[in-house]
């Protein structure tokens, strides 16, 4: 997903690689936590909704209750109405806004929710205070972020390393926290949420097919012009930038490759 935040510069960019990994998530992996509370009618806010791929699936739940997306930048709008279209989705709205000043009311919304969100802002508590005022009381909020630094893969390239190192280089220079999973009950703590539960979930890639598709987004994102603009100013040159696109694309290649995603969960009663 794309993220709604007020940070100098999303780390991941918008470009077609990215919004096309991010395309891939959908409610069943990556909000299967938050499904067995969902029920129809509910009105629902979803927090930086990128391609809208998850957004349109907790639509299809709550259906006919109303779901709205918040971004606040332009970018993804036209995959998400696109989307939307093609599912053939007339309720669910698409909105400009910030996770740090949300256009809403409050006790507007049965349910705000947002994936891999927190990590790219630069006040986190306050996106979850923000999340909490525009919940009715008695709703639910509900956050998952992945844990850069807890990521682990197999065959163990140095490269692969390095792209790690780089890349939270770059979101601490755009102060914005990698590691956000294992930060989450403390921000709901400074945030004021209380009845708070917390679990977690992983996305492992460990089949030819999902280990060879994984490798060639992430060559795609890494040999791109935002990381390599971003990398250039944490002093990584282009050469090493090629190596890392190379080392993915072996990676994905490799018959016993496995690459796990560690993602921390969030739910917060208001």
């Amino acid at each position: 997903m794309s993220h709604s935040r007020s940070s100098p510069q999303y780390s991941h960019g918008h470009e077609s690689a990215v919004l096309a990994s991010h395309a891939a998530r959908t409610a069943a992996n990556s909000a299967a936590y938050l499904l067995p509370f969902l029920e129809p009618g509910m009105r629902v806010l979803d927090v930086g909704f990128g391609p809208a791929t998850i957004t349109l699936d907790l639509a299809e739940a709550v259906a006919p209750g109303e779901v709205v997306g918040v971004e606040n930048t332009d970018a993804p709008f036209e995959t998400a109405r696109q989307n939307a279209a093609a599912r053939g989705d007339e309720r669910t709205a698409f909105v400009r806004g910030d996770a740090l000043n949300l256009p809403f009311a409050d006790d507007t919304f049965d349910v705000t929710h947002a994936h891999q969100v927190l990590q790219h802002l630069t006040d986190p508590v306050r996106a979850l205070r923000e999340m909490a005022r525009v919940t009715r009381r008695g709703g639910q909020l509900a956050v998952r972020d992945a844990d850069y630094l807890a990521t682990h893969w197999f065959p163990e390239l140095p490269e692969l390393e390095h792209w790690r190192q780089t890349y939270r280089q770059i979101a601490r220079s755009n102060r914005a926290e990698p590691d956000a999973g294992r930060h989450l009950r403390a921000w709901a703590r400074a945030a004021g949420l209380h009845n708070v539960t917390i679990s977690s979930s992983n996305w492992c890639y460990a089949t030819t097919e999902a280990c060879r598709g994984w490798g060639e987004s992430q060559a795609n994102r890494v040999g791109g012009p935002t990381f390599r603009a971003q990398a250039k100013a944490q002093g990584v040159g282009p050469d090493a930038v090629d190596a890392m696109v190379a080392a993915w694309r072996a990676w994905g290649a490799h018959p016993d490759a496995t690459y796990v995603i560690p993602n921390v969960e969030l739910l917060a009663r208001v």
